[in-house]
């Protein structure tokens, strides 16, 4: 071999290497001629590129999955060997003790860590039974005793691992079978509920007054419940019972007045009876003495006895008349302090917090749910969005084909929104043909879409008016409630966007 340096002449030489020895003309092999000819150490390039390859096709399914792959490229990028054998390392242990999986748990901590972390599982445990005891109740004695028995051991120093199992496997079987019966009570008392409501029914005093509000509530004990159902259930059970109170104590009240008016006139009856008799006594009397009248001057006193009889009578007749008349007013009055009762009745059943058409929340039902609402997302620092939806073009509709197709319209409006609306969202009739949707949890942008979602699904469901299909649309406004802000500003917001996307071109919605 040469003890040349020049690049040149090293080139050529391993080239005629390569020949001699019948090499294939391969990178690898001109690298290794190249190194002999020039006197160099026979070092084998890095395969950065290979390496890249490998690393682009490792998996990164979890975070640490994805750092320990960074790691490695870094070291691919420096070429640093060692950077990428500590890499590869770390990657097989990690799958070693957490199989690869799209929801693998994070690597084992040091040893060091191990007894805070088993310290931190127990004190979980802990918390879960103490906030599972409170609604499992005291009727089960052994359950409560188990519970008790749980707590003194994860509370104790020392934990026996085997006697907390063997607690656990007893303690989960004994809440598996009370949450089991805890169902069939909730159940059963489903159905109480259902029968009182269906017995209020039928002892109402008017059913007419009530029906509407009894039919309400057996479509709102239907399961599946929620907290905010079941506060919906009692407001409406409350309204219910009262009116029921109010129209047995009136009806109460009519009743002893018509008794009391019922007594007078038969006392009245009883007098005039009375008097009457006397009357014809006296007549008689008088009739007796006059055939004994032999003067006129014995004829006079007769006379006066006589015209007072007959004076007094009609002034007894006349008084009767006049309280007879009297208690004809006041029962008249009274049947009429009835019927208006009855007519007070059957509009507070209609208006009291739920539009007859449609049943869904009116202004007053809206008003409270409103508050309700704003009072829940700010106890939670969350978000809730309101939209007022108009229908558009529904004088037209109305003037075409009549009321009666305008209100069966809405109410295929409502019950297409109501399919596909969230079950703690909203609804309520803020006017005509105006509707609000209360959306909790919900920022502005997810509101806009929300409704737009509904447009869509509200032209694949077609109204049909006798043979003919209608498209319903409805334009609308969405504003998100900000802080500090009133219900009613926040609903006159989106009154105004409703009204930009009225002027925009209608079925569109807009956000403020």
């Amino acid at each position: 071999m040469t003890d040349t340096k020049n690049p040149l002449e090293v080139a050529r030489e391993a080239l005629r290497q390569l020949a001699l020895r019948k090499l294939l003309p391969t990178p690898a092999n001109y690298q290794v001629c190249y190194n002999e000819v020039a006197n160099l150490p026979n070092v084998t390039a890095f395969p950065e590129a290979q390496l890249r390859h490998i690393v682009a096709a490792l998996p990164t399914r979890n975070p640490q999955q994805k750092a320990l792959v960074e790691r490695l490229a870094a070291a691919v990028g420096k070429r640093s060997w060692p950077g990428i054998e500590d890499a590869l390392v770390a990657l097989g242990n990690l799958d070693a003790v957490h199989p690869a999986s799209d929801h693998a748990p994070p690597p084992t901590p040091p040893a060091s860590q191990a007894p805070e972390t088993g310290t931190a599982l127990l004190a979980r445990v802990t918390r879960l039974i103490e906030n599972l005891l409170p609604a499992l109740g005291n009727e089960d004695q052994w359950l409560s005793g188990q519970a008790r028995k749980l707590l003194e051991v994860l509370r104790s120093p020392a934990v026996d691992s085997q006697v907390l199992l063997t607690l656990l496997a007893g303690f989960n079987q004994r809440v598996s079978l009370a949450a089991e019966e805890q169902g069939e009570i909730k159940q059963t008392l489903l159905k109480l509920l259902q029968l009182i409501i269906d017995n209020i029914g039928a002892l109402s005093l008017d059913q007419d007054c009530v029906q509407g509000q009894i039919d309400s509530l057996v479509q709102a004990v239907l399961p599946p419940l929620t907290l905010r159902r079941l506060d919906d259930v009692e407001r409406r059970l409350h309204d219910v019972i009262t009116r029921q109170r109010q129209a047995r104590d009136r009806s109460l009240e009519a009743q002893e007045a018509m008794r009391q008016m019922l007594a007078a006139f038969i006392d009245h009856l009883a007098m005039m009876n009375q008097t009457s008799t006397d009357f014809q006594n006296n007549l008689e009397q008088s009739a007796q003495q006059l055939e004994e009248v032999r003067t006129l001057e014995d004829l006079t006193p007769l006379l006066k006895k006589v015209i007072d009889a007959t004076r007094a009578m009609a002034e007894n007749t006349a008084n009767a008349r006049d309280e007879l008349a009297e208690l004809q007013a006041r029962a008249r009055a009274s049947d009429a302090e009835l019927l208006q009762l009855h007519q007070e009745l059957q509009h507070a059943s209609a208006s009291a917090r739920h539009d007859p058409l449609t049943d869904v929340l009116n202004r007053r039902g809206l008003d409270e749910a409103l508050a309700r609402e704003i009072a829940s997302v700010r106890r939670k620092n969350a978000a809730l969005s309101l939209s007022l939806l108009d229908v558009d073009n529904f004088k037209q509709l109305n003037d075409r084909l009549g009321h009666a197709t305008g209100d069966a319209a809405l109410i295929h409006l409502v019950k297409t929104v109501r399919h596909y609306m969230r079950p703690i969202d909203t609804l309520a009739r803020y006017g005509g043909e105006e509707f609000v949707i209360l959306m909790p949890d919900t920022h502005l942008d997810e509101g806009v879409e929300t409704m737009r979602r509904l447009q869509r699904e509200l032209t694949r469901n077609f109204f049909l008016a006798g043979n003919e299909k209608l498209l319903i649309t409805f334009s609308a406004g969405v504003a998100q409630l900000s802080a500090d802000e009133a219900g009613d500003d926040a609903i006159q917001r989106a009154d105004q966007a409703m009204y930009l996307a009225k002027r925009s071109g209608k079925n569109r919605v807009m956000g403020v």
